[in-house]
This record gives structure tokens, sequence and C-alpha cells, in this order.
């Protein structure tokens, strides 16, 4: 049997919603041993079982939102459906993630051993625990058709310039394909809410419980993250991993010290280049499929939009994405049941 190719995606916080609850329970009953050891660890640390949160019969914003929760349960999921991926069919390639999906990617290529990673993943997604840096806000900057808008982007820069003359602090955070994604101070953030005119009846928005992640905000976070998580926790990938910047760390060649200074540094406090990462996997790796894995099926639109703004597979526009993947599925999202099927 001919093996098809892919490049994983992890997904990042803000993908265990409300629709997502029972994630793991739907599809993860199996791994109980996996699971166990990830509430074991946190019942260490005093703090809620990932599978009694799951099995919530219904959601709560302050348990599944904080993420000391909420990242401990995205990693157990996607992390999960990685191992769920039917590598006799499928050979996969390279890993990457979104944000902190970039400490799930790690895990899934062998950079972070299990319980490195979940020593890893819990500790920073509970940095924020007594205190939130900042914030985010999100808006597009493409048009309806999901294609890359200049003029939109210079607009953003120059108001990003504007607030910041005034005396705050906001920041690019991520290029998340159609999206900026712009962290700051709580009241750099409004001042640059006023700036910005309404889009699409929804856009700009604060993100629900978001830190000013990849900010030089969190800069103190990172000096705090690298005196906590040694070095000793990584090791090089067994399989390529492509890192927010689009740098890949190649097996054999990746100086585990370099790795660990970019997780805790580099990739902590200055911008994430997402749309850069997926343009990597698909130029270099060139796989018959980019997965995402599960929770949450929000990412697939950013990763859409690469695809069109890079004009890669030919695509220019949200209706020939759409045309592409009704014919011939290139993107599967492992949290849409039918695209699941095809890689478990």
């Amino acid at each position: 049997m001919n093996k098809k190719t892919a490049v994983v995606i992890c997904p990042g916080r803000g993908t265990y919603n409300k629709s997502e609850l029972g994630y793991l329970h739907q599809y993860h009953q199996n791994k109980n041993e996996l699971i166990d050891s990830i509430d074991n660890y946190r019942m260490i640390q005093n703090q809620s079982s990932i599978w009694e949160l799951d099995g919530r019969s219904e959601y709560s914003s302050k348990e599944h939102i904080p993420g000391e929760n909420s990242a401990a349960l995205i990693y157990a999921c996607s992390y999960c459906d990685y191992l769920d991926i039917d590598q006799n069919k499928i050979d996969i390639l390279a890993v990457t993630g979104n944000s902190m999906g970039w400490y799930l990617a790690c895990v899934c290529a062998g950079a972070l051993e299990r319980d490195n990673g979940t020593h890893v993943i819990n500790t920073m997604g509970s940095q924020m625990k007594d205190r939130i840096i900042g914030g985010q806000i999100i808006y597009p900057e493409v048009d309806e058709n999901w294609v890359y808008s200049k003029e939109i982007s210079e607009f953003i820069d120059e108001k990003i310039k504007k607030v910041n003359s005034q005396g705050e602090e906001v920041f690019n955070s991520i290029f998340l394909g159609g999206f900026r994604i712009i962290g700051g101070t709580e009241k750099g953030l409004r001042e640059l809410l006023k700036e910005l005119p309404p889009r699409e009846g929804r856009y700009p928005f604060k993100l629900l419980g978001n830190a000013a992640f990849h900010t030089p905000l969190l800069t103190e976070t990172s000096l705090k993250a690298k005196q906590i998580l040694k070095s000793n926790l990584f090791r090089p990938p067994q399989i390529p991993l492509i890192d927010g910047r689009g740098k890949i760390w190649m097996p054999y060649s990746t100086k585990v010290e370099e790795l660990w200074d970019y997780t805790l540094g580099h990739q902590v406090d200055q911008t994430y280049n997402f749309s850069k990462s997926i343009e990597v996997c698909v130029k270099e790796f060139a796989p018959d499929y980019l997965i995402i894995t599960g929770p949450g099926m929000t990412l697939g639109g950013a990763v859409a939009q690469v695809l069109i703004n890079k004009k890669l597979k030919a695509m220019t526009s949200k209706d020939e994405f759409k045309q592409f993947q009704n014919h011939s599925p290139y993107l599967l999202s492992m949290a849409e049941p039918q695209q699941r099927k095809l890689v478990v």
C-alpha cells in the first residue's frame, strides 16, 4: 500500500471551547494510561483532573478557560489524536503548531518525552494563574473571500504605531493566517479597539482569558520559566519540527540547549509567525495532507488562508479552497468526524 504523507499541526489556546466538552471521552477512552499520567501529575499540583473536567455535564468558563486547565486539556486531546494517526498508511514528515501548540508539537516530535511534556505544558499553562499579564485582540487582514489585503495590514500597523506613540504598549503577537493577533497592556488594547473599525459584525474582539502571549510583556515570564524548566527536559526531535519563525529543527542537527532557549525565550516573548510555519510546511515538505489535531476546528480557517494568500496548491480564494477540499481533501481536521476517518 502506498503511504500518504502528512505534516501535523497542533492547536493553540482557545481550542477547548463549549463545543469540545467531552472530546476525550468521545475519542480517547482507550488512553487511560496516558490520561492518568497527566492527572497524577496534576493531583500532586492540587489541580483538577482533566478526565473529570472533560466529563462535566456542562461547560464552565470558570473551570475550562483558565490556562492551568485548558492547556492540559488541549495537550491531552491533541497528543491522543496524534497517537491515533495510522502511521501504517500515513508517513508523518514533520510537526508544527500554533502558539501553545509549539509545546504540543515538541511532544509529538519527541523533543519532549511524554512526562516531561506534561511538566512543561502544565507549568507554562499555569504561569498566569495568579495574575494575567495584559491581553490579546484579534482582527482580520483579509477580505470576505480570505484574500490578503495589503491596505488593511498597513492600516493595522499604523494604528499600532499610533497607540504606542501615546505611551501605551501593544505588539504583534501572532500572524495567524488571515488574522492578526495583537497583544498588549489592558489600556493599550482598549485604545487600539477604539482605532480599529468593526469588520464582519464581530471583529475586533478581545480573546477571553488570554494574556499578552508572544510579546515583550512576557519577558519576565520567560526568565521565570527558564529557572523552573531546565534544558535537560529536552532532547533532539525524532522527526523535523517547524517553529514559529519557520525554522526547521532536524533530528540530527538540533542542539538541545538552543531548542530549550527558543522554546522558553523567543517563543514566549516575541511574535509567533504561524503563517510562516505553514508556508514552510507546504514548500519544504510537500505533504499529501495537512492534519490538524483536535480539539476544535478553528485553526482550519487560518491554515486555509495561508494557502490562499501564498497561492499554494493553486488556491486563490475561499471558494477555490472549498472546491479543492470537496474534490480532494488536503486539510484534515481530526475534530471533524468524516475527516478523522481518513487518518485514524
